[in-house]
């Protein structure tokens, strides 16, 4: 019996043994499993117990004129975000937040009454409203700081610069073409809670595999140059009753673009509504029929060619001509005798310019127009660009020939017209257009700067000097068809442009509706501007020399007279003409550096600047600065460059950019 319950003991012992190094062993394996093979997964779910994160975007790059100022930068501002899991009553809590945000209530209740631990409420909102969320304390509400894009010159340039959507992506123009540039990798916004999930404190960190910093831009563009293109242009469409328009100013021996602006303008700090017709820039991507302006590049190829000389005598048929059938005849039913070449220009006559087009042949006037740059691209760096519309010759019928010969049957783009007329500003050589003169760090370093780049030689220097001469009569001559953009004391080479537009319903050219233009470079003996003008369907005054020229001619004076006063005596002691334009469209050595500078009987420009760098700036010009509101100065009175007389005060307007 003994034996037995000896031997039943060592069972039972046995027995606990084995269960016990069961146990133990699958006690070893569970933390293996759990502390080596599942380790990673298991510090994941505390991190998303404990810890929350939300990714953000970081501020942008700033996007400068060739002088410094800023045309686009990123200010930060105030988010509402919720917390659902530490809501309690997600109905008296939207209506809380909804009185203070103005916005829906059931909108804010459907965002905080999901089961999750975050959503957006609004993004972006004004210092006030943040001002009251933070003062209401609500639990599971709080804010978080964002960039928002913020363009302190309003529509300045807008259709350059473009915009940005609410995720802080560009949309449009160069924030669009530069988004990998401007926009760096996106940043994480963590927070860390408690055992009950509340919140401890938040921090920002940049992504693991982020690497790109955000560089800045520095345009070509001038923004005074800008402001008094857009604000004349403006003022022509108005006057006109026209329902758009275009003007580019250019350097032609650069391609430097020192200002582009189209009409209607818009504020890209507010998109809200518009459609994409109002923000299309359409002095890149609309193709047109450019009418007599195209004249000046069929007459430099048959010089160039030895066909026509310009004192040759051409007969104009006494103002009606016919080729296969097709009657062509002058603008305005004028009638022309013999016109020498030189006066074809001078008149813009069509059926002289017709007889130059056909001593070329239209085998070579299409390799001419080609070499303009007319039917590709030019590169310039705006999104949207389009090529224009010239068919090959082989199908041109003679027909065909005669209407491209005044600049009808052809379509090219408004930045392809003011190249082309640079390149016989510039001795025959093509110039490619640009915008952008550089990029820099955040520090503004350089960290690549363009060169300017020449496409082609064209013509010859001599072909190019003998059509800057003829195109100098058109303006000069009182009985030329540009007189209405003479410059006083500044020779102007130019031409006139009224081009009928097509009418696809109708399937022909319409008799009342046209795009009348201008376009010229000055001075003649050393060009350094280019402008041109464009007036789309002017209710009154439909003829280029008269609705288009005096608006070219009004820019080109502004331009001379905006920067004459500011040209610092001490480096130049008696400046004409010649070096006043020389300054104002020279590149890297002249603008931006101190040939301009505030002369103190002049109203400084306060526009992007935060309230203290304004005061600082209007006490080194003993001006007694009144400031409203905060942020960025986006309006002044008087304007930048107002004559000062007596009292030295000055109402700048800033804005947080809602």
């Amino acid at each position: 019996m003994a034996i037995h319950k000896r031997r039943w003991l060592k069972f039972r012992i046995g027995s606990v043994l084995v269960v016990f190094m069961v146990l133990f062993v699958a006690l070893i394996s569970r933390a293996f499993q759990l502390q080596v093979l599942s380790s990673q997964n298991l510090k994941a779910m505390a991190q998303r117990q404990h810890t929350a994160s939300l990714q953000m975007q970081p501020e942008r790059g700033v996007i400068y004129d060739r002088n410094g100022e800023k045309l686009a930068l990123s200010i930060m501002v105030d988010s509402v975000c919720a917390d659902p899991s530490r809501i309690s009553d997600a109905d008296a809590v939207s209506a809380q937040v909804a009185k203070i945000l103005n916005v829906n209530r059931q909108s804010v209740y459907k965002q905080i009454s999901r089961p999750k631990n975050f959503s957006w409420l609004a993004r972006r909102i004004s210092p006030e409203q943040a001002a009251s969320i933070k003062n209401a304390d609500i639990e599971g509400i709080f804010l978080v700081k964002e960039p928002r894009r913020f363009y302190p010159n309003g529509q300045l340039a807008a259709h350059l610069l473009g915009f940005v959507g609410d995720d802080n992506s560009g949309l449009e123009g160069l924030e669009f073409r530069y988004e990998s540039i401007l926009k760096e990798d996106p940043k994480r916004l963590a927070w860390v809670r408690d055992a009950k999930g509340k919140k401890l404190f938040l921090r920002a960190e940049k992504a693991e595999e982020a690497v790109d910093e955000a560089l800045n831009l520095v345009l070509t563009i001038d923004n005074r140059i800008q402001y008094l293109v857009e604000s004349n242009l403006k003022e022509a469409v108005e006057a006109r009753g026209a329902k758009g328009g275009i003007a580019i100013v250019m350097n032609p021996k650069t391609g430097e673009i020192l200002a582009l602006a189209n009409e209607t303008g818009f504020n890209p700090n507010n998109i809200s509504g518009l459609l994409p017709d109002v923000w299309r820039n359409r002095a890149v991507t609309d193709v047109f029929d450019p009418g007599s302006t195209f004249k000046p590049f069929l007459i430099a190829a048959a010089l160039e060619e030895k066909k026509v000389r310009e004192d040759e005598k051409i007969f104009c048929e006494d103002g009606s001509f016919t080729v296969a059938n097709r009657v062509f005849r002058e603008a305005g039913r004028k009638r022309h005798g013999y016109l020498s070449v030189s006066d074809i220009l001078k008149f813009s006559s069509n059926i002289g310019s017709v007889k130059i087009a056909q001593k070329l042949g239209k085998e070579k006037y299409y390799e001419y127009i080609q070499d303009f740059g007319f039917g590709v691209r030019t590169g310039i760096e705006l999104p949207g660009e389009s090529p224009g519309i010239v068919r090959s010759p082989e199908n041109w019928t003679k027909v065909d020939t005669a209407s491209i010969a005044f600049g009808h049957g052809i379509s090219v783009t408004a930045i392809q017209l003011i190249a082309a007329m640079s390149a016989i500003a510039n001795d025959g050589v093509l110039m490619k257009p640009y915008i952008v003169k550089g990029l820099t760090d955040k520090n503004n370093n350089p960290i690549k700067m363009q060169t300017p780049e020449a496409v082609r030689q064209v013509v010859s220097p001599q072909t190019a000097k003998r059509m800057s001469k003829m195109l100098t009569e058109v303006v000069a001559a009182g009985d030329g068809t540009g007189r209405n953009a003479f410059i006083e004391n500044v020779a102007v080479a130019g031409k006139t442009g009224t081009a009928q537009k097509y009418d696809i319903v109708q399937k022909a050219y319409s008799s009342d509706k046209v795009r009348t233009s201008f376009m010229g470079y000055f001075p003649v003996d050393n060009p350094q501007v280019a402008i041109l003008v464009i007036l789309d369907e002017p209710q009154t005054d439909k003829w280029g020399g008269v609705a288009a020229a005096p608006l070219f001619k009004k820019i080109g004076e502004q331009i001379l007279n905006r920067f004459e006063t500011n040209i610092r005596e001490t480096k130049i002691v008696k400046a004409n003409m010649s070096d006043m334009v020389r300054l104002v469209a020279a590149g890297d050595n002249h603008i931006g550096e101190d040939y301009f500078v505030l002369d103190d009987s002049e109203m400084p420009d306060f526009t992007g600047l935060t309230i203290r760098q304004a005061v600082k700036k209007a006490r080194a010009n003993s001006i007694d600065l009144k400031a409203s509101g905060s942020g960025w100065a986006v309006n002044q009175h008087p304007r930048p460059g107002t004559a000062l007389s007596g009292e030295r005060v000055c109402q700048v307007v800033f804005e947080t950019g809602y």
